[in-house]
């Protein structure tokens, strides 16, 4: 037999008997929500929709910025100092064998100690002594030092000139220039007692006053006379 007809009940209604419905489930949850939800008292619903509205404000606000931001942001790189500011001078005592008595050397070698705290390597150069009168230099002229290390060096002191040069003052300076791999600074590094009593003793001899040369004898015969 072929064909398909409707699906007749097991059990007759007229007999008291019960059937299966086809497709027939439980109740479905938005179902239940809704009946949950019309249970509610009004004040239970308005709290409930403040609070639904208060957190759909704070992800929307959250959200934009977890996008934005660099899970793994660089670290700030340490800016490189100014090279006067990591350097230090120390001044060590004079330098070379003590000059005969009598003489009046006109240079004279001081010894130093110099230290870089941190940074990238400085390179230095004596430039001056401060005053008009005198030049000095670096024994070597130029001279790196890294940072952590400290490096002893020697400056010469020439008297070029001596007027004008005060034969007693403190605090005297060195002129220096300083480079590193941010900039090239001019700096004058100032010392103590010691430094000045030093090289003022160098200023005190080189331009010490000499004797003045004597008169010297007349010439011609001891007896001659001008007439008038």
């Amino acid at each position: 037999m072929t064909g398909i007809g409707p699906v007749e009940p097991v059990d007759s209604p007229e007999t008291g008997g019960t059937y299966d419905v086809i497709g027939a489930d439980g109740p479905r949850p938005a179902d239940r929500w809704a009946a949950w939800w019309r249970g509610m008292p009004p004040r239970a619903r308005r709290a409930a929709l403040a609070t639904t509205a208060i957190t759909l404000l704070a992800a929307g606000a959250l959200v934009p910025r977890a996008l934005s931001e660099d899970p793994h942001p660089e670290p700030e790189r340490t800016p490189v100092p100014w090279p006067a500011n990591v350097t230090a001078w120390r001044y060590l005592g004079p330098a070379g064998l003590p000059e005969p008595p009598g003489t009046h050397p006109t240079s004279g070698r001081f010894r130093f100690a110099v230290d870089v705290h941190s940074g990238p390597p400085v390179t230095l150069r004596v430039t001056g002594a401060a005053f008009t009168g005198l030049t000095a230099h670096a024994l070597p002229e130029a001279f790196t030092v890294h940072p952590g290390t400290t490096r002893r060096v020697t400056v010469e002191i020439s008297v070029s000139n001596c007027s004008g040069l005060p034969r007693n003052a403190d605090l005297p300076f060195l002129d220096v220039t300083l480079r590193n791999a941010r900039a090239i600074q001019h700096h004058s590094f100032i010392f103590g007692r010691a430094y000045s009593r030093d090289l003022f003793r160098l200023l005190r001899g080189a331009c010490a006053a000499t004797p003045a040369p004597q008169p010297g004898r007349p010439t011609g015969s001891a007896g001659s006379q001008n007439a008038d």
